[in-house]
């Protein structure tokens, strides 16, 4: 951060002593911020209202919980799929990310790990708060800004909780390109949620972990109304996403995917890292196999956008065997032998992937737009910018249509 804010005032300078050159008309992103002591006492259980920024998705029993980026969790109860009913928005500053288990429902909030009691879902209570455990989280710089003004911002005593895009005209600069952006689990007494491909926690056993831009944390949940943080570790280069399969958490990255163990759940393990061109790479696992997308273009690297298969039967040296061209690919997931891939803009894509080295589309649904989606046993979950699909699985190879809850 402090190599982009230097880069923001060199530019600015260079500028200045620039008065022939050409200008242009440029997106400046200025954060909003609130104080520690705000964020720590402004969480609220509001009524329900439209979701005007989608971020995740997760899903919970009958429940479906959609998060408003860096604001909070939308509560839906789905008890009727034909028919989804919002319940409650979580006010929660700064959050991205949700995690749930056992009616203890888990949040970030910018810095902050927050524990919600979720059983009486008519009367969700905030029951802890871990505060300043993500010592380095995503600022997920928005979509469209050419620079960063961070201004008077203090990290000590603030907090970034969101961002304001404004239009400025600058004189253009000629150097190189130097600004860069930053299945559910089932056992005898637990209830965990699901979360999509692009979700950064995962409960695994009485653990929950969380990954930001490079780091990981591990946090005991044994007792649920009080997590522990046990320890942070080095996750790798500009992690966004995180999946846990098998014993193994793989972490989705910029320019690689990292698999780490579990052997000691307190303290995972970097075994290996397969390494790709500069992208955003969400990555699902089902037995020896990995699919990821590699979406290009914008903020996330090189104009290239596709699906990779990568064997990783031996985990400490993971191989790719199968790639497959996309158009603006997001999140994905699978059920049995079908793997459902979000490709943006291009709408929902089913692969048959039977042969792993030769996946097969099956069926194109061109006329939404997708970001990420949740393979329920009894249907798939699939979000958008502005809408809640959900698609009913009808015999071997088809679904189709549910519902569709528009969100804003």
């Amino acid at each position: 951060m402090k190599n982009l804010v230097l880069v923001f005032i060199i530019i600015c300078c260079w500028s200045c002593n620039n008065d022939d050159n050409q200008f242009e008309t440029v997106v400046v992103a200025i954060p909003q911020t609130i104080t520690k002591t705000a964020l720590r006492s402004s969480v609220e259980i509001q009524s329900p209202k439209p979701i005007l920024n989608v971020g995740k998705v997760y899903a919970y029993q009958e429940f479906i919980f959609i998060n408003e980026k860096f604001k909070g969790v939308h509560v839906l109860d789905n008890s009727n799929p034909t028919a989804p009913q919002q319940v409650s928005f979580i006010y929660i500053p700064g959050n991205e990310d949700i995690s749930i288990k056992n009616d203890y429902l888990y949040a970030d909030s910018a810095i902050d790990l927050v524990v919600f009691d979720i059983a009486n879902i008519s009367s969700i209570t905030e029951v802890g708060r871990l505060e300043d455990v993500f010592e380095i989280y995503d600022y997920q710089i928005p979509e469209g800004a050419d620079f960063l003004d961070y201004g008077e911002f203090a990290s000590d005593t603030d907090v970034i909780v969101g961002w304001d895009l404004i239009e400025e005209r600058r004189e253009v600069y000629q150097g190189d390109d130097v600004f860069t952006f930053d299945g559910a689990e089932a056992g005898n007494t637990n209830t965990i949620g699901v979360g999509g491909s692009l979700a950064r926690f995962q409960i695994v056993s009485d653990y929950l972990y969380t990954v930001g831009e490079s780091q990981m944390n591990t946090f005991d949940i044994s007792n649920l109304l009080q997590p522990n943080l046990v320890s942070t570790t080095y996750a790798g280069w500009r992690i966004e996403t995180m999946f846990h399969a098998d014993g193994y958490l793989y972490l989705g990255g910029d320019n690689g995917m990292f698999i780490h163990s579990l052997e000691n759940p307190e303290s995972p393990e970097f075994i290996s890292e397969f390494t790709h061109w500069e992208g955003c790479d969400p990555v699902v696992v089902d037995g020896n196999y990995a699919y990821l997308t590699l979406r290009g273009g914008n903020f996330c690297g090189q104009d290239q956008s596709v699906l990779e298969v990568i064997d990783v039967t031996d985990k400490s040296q993971p191989q790719l065997i199968g790639q497959y061209e996309l158009d603006n690919p997001y999140g994905l997931g699978f059920k049995g032998n079908h793997l459902f891939v979000c490709d943006g803009t291009s709408g929902l894509k089913v692969f048959d992937k039977t042969d792993p080295s030769d996946v097969q589309l099956l069926h194109a649904f061109n006329d939404v737009q997708a970001t990420d989606v949740i393979p329920l046993n009894d249907k798939l979950l699939m979000i958008s910018d502005n809408a809640l699909y959900q698609y009913e699985y009808v015999g071997e190879n088809t679904i189709t249509l549910l519902s569709t809850y528009i969100l804003n």
